[in-house]
């Protein structure tokens, strides 16, 4: 039986009514801690490796959630990678080339701010690519996932940043009349911007045509984002069988004393 078709228009951007913002946030400090717990767990076992894909549109909030989330986490067990307009290099390659390099080997966290769906959400809005091509790499996309869930024991953590076309606005002109976001500023968001309708039809073609689920994060309270993300991941690790090394049996720490 198929699941139900994701419409994004129907989904809330803000936190559930009802929910106490301190309450929320003090629930997130925990659960960043966790989190922090099973990346040491996941690092030191070196048995399973976790992709972390953060897309939306700008002003979603992508930086500030990966600075608070991760804020427990050992930066060795991190990697981190920003995709951003493809090189002439990278234009070269087929579109998973430049993707493939970043994913994490066995023991590591790697994040995406945006990721290889870029390569069917941007170029797909703004005619760069048919629908034809669309459809072909959408089938690639989701076979370079099974790849990594099933050959690499890689679990990929989709999150869709959820923000009102409002709520946009406001982040979008922050950046412009605060001089210390003006770094974030690029008039490429604002046209971007004029394709609302485009982006949310592309997306929804990518959150409903990919294998592995996507998770909808509400963005517009950003207190309610970093709780979201937070509890989903912590939920996530939780489910994998993490053994962190034991002490070798044949040695006490009396036997190593005695070493020179």
């Amino acid at each position: 039986m198929s699941q139900p078709r994701i419409r994004l228009s129907e989904i809330p951007t803000t936190a559930p009514k009802g929910l106490n913002k301190e309450d929320t946030e003090r629930q997130t400090r925990h659960l960043v801690k966790r989190l922090g717990d099973l990346q040491q767990c996941l690092y030191a076992e070196g048995k399973y490796a976790v992709l972390v894909v953060l897309q939306g549109m700008d002003g979603s909030g992508k930086d500030g959630a990966i600075h608070r989330v991760f804020d427990a986490c050992r930066i060795t067990g991190l990697t981190l990678t920003a995709f951003k307009k493809p090189t002439e290099e990278e234009l070269a390659h087929d579109f998973l080339w430049r993707v493939h390099k970043a994913v994490p080997r066995r023991g590591m966290i790697a994040i995406f701010n945006r990721s290889h769906y870029e390569d069917i959400l941007v170029q797909r809005v703004h005619g760069w690519i048919d629908q034809k091509r669309v459809e072909q790499r959408m089938r690639a996309i989701n076979a370079f996932e099974e790849l990594l869930a099933f050959d690499n024991d890689t679990l990929i953590v989709k999150f869709y940043l959820h923000i009102s076309k409002e709520e946009q606005k406001k982040q979008l002109l922050e950046r412009v009349e605060d001089p210390e976001k003006y770094w974030k500023h690029n008039p490429g968001d604002w046209k971007d911007r004029e394709h609302w309708e485009a982006f949310m039809e592309a997306y929804e073609y990518a959150i409903n045509h990919s294998a592995i689920p996507w998770h909808i994060c509400p963005v517009d309270d950003r207190w309610y984002r970093d709780y979201f993300i937070a509890k989903t991941l912590v939920d996530t690790l939780e489910k994998l069988p993490l053994q962190p090394p034991k002490p070798d049996p044949h040695f006490s720490p009396e036997d190593y004393r005695k070493l020179s």
